[in-house]
């Protein structure tokens, strides 16, 4: 009874997440009709109507959106079960599901590293996902942990682990006329034709506003994208210049072709860090991870 329950409650979440049927049902690997009568069954022996119907899915009830919550909680307590008992067995193992900013991906192998090493039956999945969807991808169960900013935003409850400041610098290419230069004002760079992150990037309205408060003007780039790989391509290929993390840029510095030149008036730096969900104990793998992020050096 248990662990036909636990599955219905997994079809559940899937299907709050997908708000379709068919995609949920492809998520948990099942048939459609299977699902309809997982939720069919779970709203029986709860009693109540938990999701809206029509020619398609509609939405959940209020008591669907309660249940929704508890889902959550038991499914992630049995998760955490299973992957305690399977840690007694055998050594470290399973697939740890991390989403991060994209200016911190250039910073995550100092975690995932050292924990491959130590554990070579641990995989990862990783993707790149701005703030707020990081938050709710946390909420959904649809990963372990994440790297994001610490500060600004709204975190809700969730356990964090501070790791580094960010410190920006203008990146151009090398042998233009900035590229010699020991510092450039934000007031400057407002005027540059620019290539930067999209508004829904929390980096994005960081820079946004210390180019505003600079310049006394809202921020008009040239170039937008969710790739900071495209920001530097443009770069290199054009009088393009771009705003990132040192510890981002310092990755494709060694190329060659680019030159970082910091920004000043008024020096920004904004705390990056490690959330997972606010539930005690943790699975053995976040546990694992949690302990690398503590262990963060300053100096790397």
């Amino acid at each position: 009874m248990i662990p036909r329950m636990i599955d219905k409650l997994e079809m559940f979440i899937a299907l709050a997440n997908e708000e379709h049927f068919g995609r949920a049902a492809e998520e948990c690997g099942v048939t459609q009709p299977t699902l309809s009568a997982a939720i069919k069954q779970l709203e029986e022996q709860l009693g109540v109507m938990l999701v809206w119907r029509g020619s398609r899915f509609q939405g959940l009830t209020p008591e669907g959106q309660r249940v929704l919550q508890w889902a959550r909680q038991i499914v992630g307590d049995a998760r955490t079960m299973r992957e305690e008992m399977r840690a007694v067995k055998k050594k470290l193992s399973g697939r740890l599901r991390l989403a991060v900013i994209p200016t911190a991906l250039a910073m995550l192998p100092r975690l995932t590293a050292p924990l491959a090493s130590a554990h070579p039956n641990l995989h990862f999945t990783i993707l790149s996902r701005n703030s707020a969807e990081i938050l709710q991808l946390l909420d959904n169960l649809e990963i372990d942990a994440g790297l994001t900013y610490l500060e600004h935003e709204p975190l809700g409850r969730v356990t964090t682990v501070p790791l580094y400041d960010e410190d920006y610098h203008l990146v151009v290419r090398l042998g233009s006329d900035l590229a010699a230069r020991a510092g450039i004002s934000w007031q400057e760079a407002a005027a540059l034709p620019l290539c930067l992150l999209t508004p829904d990037m929390q980096n994005r309205r960081i820079i946004n506003h210390h180019l505003s408060v600079s310049s006394g003007e809202r921020p008009a780039p040239r170039i937008e994208s969710n790739s900071v790989v495209t920001l530097i391509s443009h770069v290199l290929h054009g009088d393009w210049a771009t705003i990132l993390p040192m510890q981002t840029a310092e990755l494709f510095l060694r190329s060659g072709n680019l030159a970082a030149v910091p920004l000043t008036g008024p020096k920004a730096q904004h705390k990056v860090g490690l959330v997972a969900p606010h539930r005690e104990p943790h699975t053995p793998v976040l546990d694992a991870l949690l302990n690398a992020a503590r262990r963060w050096p300053v100096d790397r």
